[in-house]
């Protein structure tokens, strides 16, 4: 199964969603600890790296 591009408007989209998520996380947690800050840097690499890798071919 061959995988599709990632349009510049999706890429866009993705990375809006993602922070929100992270302006969400951040704003209603009680404390921002090591733990908190280590599901944002994990969900960065989860959401950005694919990303790159998709937009570096084009």
């Amino acid at each position: 199964m061959a995988r599709r591009k990632i349009t510049s408007s999706q890429a866009v989209c993705i990375i809006v969603l993602w922070g929100i998520l992270c302006y969400m996380l951040l704003t209603y947690s009680k404390t921002v600890d090591f733990y908190t800050v280590f599901i944002m840097v994990a969900s960065a690499v989860v959401v950005f790296v694919p990303i790159y890798k998709n937009r570096r071919k084009q």
